[in-house]
Order: C-alpha cells, then sequence, then structure tokens
C-alpha cells in the first residue's frame, strides 16, 4: 500500500495551486464550496503542523501548511466580502479574529509538542466559525442542492480531521480525545458518501469521481488502522488524507456548479 500511496505524492500537495482563483465569490454554490473549503483548511493546517513537528513529510508538510495558509487568507477575504449583513457577516468577522490567533500559533515558533495541544484547539475554534459560515451560505441559497455541496465539502474537512487526530495521537497530544474523534469522523465520512452517490442532482461525472473516492478512502482507513506505529504509517495517512482530499474538492466543485 505504501508504494502505490507513495507514487502518487508528488500530485497531491498542490490542491492550493490547483483551485481555482476567483477575484470574488461566484454565487451561493461557490460561496458554500468556498465556506465549506476554509473548514478543511483549519484541519489540513494543523495536521501539516503536527506532520512538520515529527518530521513526517517535513518539504511537502511545509508546502502544505504555506500553501493552505494563504489559501485560507485569500478565501476569507473573498467571503467576508461577499457576506450579507447580519448574522453571516458577523461570523465572518468572528473568523478573521480567531484565524488572526490561530496563524500566530503556526508561524510564531518551530512545532512542538509544548505548543500542540493550543494549536489542536484553536484549529477547533476556527473549525467551528467556519462551519457556521458554510452553513449560513447554505440556508441561504434555499436549495436542496446546496446540502449537497456542504455535505461534500465536509468530507474534505473529515478527511483532514483524522489525518490531524492520527498525527496528534502520534505525538502524545491529546490521545483519547484523537482516538475518539478518528472514530466519530470516520462513521459519518461512509454514510455521505452514499448519500453523494445516490442524490438525485448527482451526475455521471459525480458518480464517475465517487468511485475514486471509495478507492482513497479504502487507502486511508486501512492507513489509519493499521497496527503498526511510526513514521512509516504516519507518512501513509499524510499521503492518503492528501489523495482523498484532491478527490472529494472536485466532487465538490461538481456538486457547487451545479448548484449555480
Amino acid at each position: 500500500m505504501t508504494h502505490l500511496l507513495q507514487r502518487r505524492v508528488f500530485c497531491s500537495f498542490a490542491l492550493a495551486a490547483v483551485v481555482p482563483v476567483h477575484a470574488q465569490v461566484a454565487g451561493l454554490g461557490d460561496a458554500i464550496n468556498k465556506a465549506g473549503r476554509q473548514r478543511m483548511l483549519s484541519q489540513r493546517m494543523s495536521k501539516a503542523w503536527f506532520g512538520l513537528g515529527q518530521g513526517i513529510q517535513a518539504e511537502s508538510a511545509r508546502r502544505v501548511l504555506d500553501q493552505s495558509m494563504a489559501l485560507f487568507d485569500r478565501q476569507l477575504v473573498e467571503l467576508k466580502t461577499f457576506a450579507p449583513a447580519g448574522d453571516t457577516r458577523d461570523t465572518y468577522v468572528l473568523l478573521e479574529s480567531a484565524w488572526s490567533d490561530y496563524k500566530s500559533l503556526l508561524v510564531g515558533a518551530l512545532p512542538s509538542q509544548d505548543r500542540a495541544k493550543a494549536v489542536l484547539d484553536q484549529a477547533g475554534k476556527v473549525l467551528a466559525l467556519a462551519h457556521k459560515g458554510t452553513g449560513l451560505f447554505e440556508q441561504q441559497a434555499g436549495k436542496p442542492g446546496a446540502r449537497l455541496v456542504n455535505v461534500a465539502g465536509r468530507q474534505r474537512m473529515l478527511s483532514q480531521r483524522m489525518a490531524q487526530f492520527y498525527l496528534a495521537n502520534s505525538w502524545n497530544v491529546e490521545s483519547a480525545l484523537s482516538l475518539r474523534e478518528i472514530s466519530k469522523a470516520r462513521e459519518e465520512f461512509v454514510p455521505a458518501l452514499e448519500l453523494l452517490r445516490n442524490a438525485p442532482e448527482a451526475t455521471a461525472e459525480i458518480k464517475q469521481e465517487l468511485v475514486l473516492a471509495d478507492n482513497q478512502w479504502i487507502f486511508f482507513d486501512n492507513a489509519l488502522k493499521a497496527r503498526v506505529t511510526g513514521p512509516k504509517a504516519a507518512t501513509d495517512v499524510f499521503v492518503s488524507s492528501e489523495n482523498l482530499l484532491q478527490v472529494m474538492d472536485r466532487v465538490t466543485g461538481m456538486y457547487a456548479r451545479v448548484l449555480g
């Protein structure tokens, strides 16, 4: 499994580079997609930070962290500008503040175990606000397809959340919590794939991508459940989470285009 995963690693870390660049949010489908991507990035940055701290895929982890921070910054500006006055705008003002605190933890010093819990906690705060913003945009859309964009986007986050907590546990950070959260995310991920696959809005192209997602999920889930531990096992988790993320990002974009 490791060999197959490593053969794919060179393209897997380029998510931030291949995400289309828009000067502004194109509509509510795009808003839900980008707002949901902020959820994912909150966990992906923490994952990369934990990888750096343990020397897991260090060069790639640094690139993931840098690209993810830049993408989060850019999308936050776009979403705050697009958000209507009221609860949605207020949520993004709060998210901007939480992001500032999170960013200072990520770049203030080299990753270390004594700062790891603070990083994990702040990643959770940023996630909660990004999730609220995504839900508010879904409500504004008021269409069944909006939920599918949200669910598909949440799958991206879950892939990174599981990897984040795996790497936290491997560094003896919040181990009991980490194992519980991995189990919870796993239980949510599989039924959501079924929902996306069976939705009336699922096009042939979306279903084809979801077959790829199934295959990548098998790799990732096997890596999470492997009995062996250590740098090799952690590398498998890091790489397979990135590969699964790539596929789910494409699926989310497809559902966003269906919504319009």
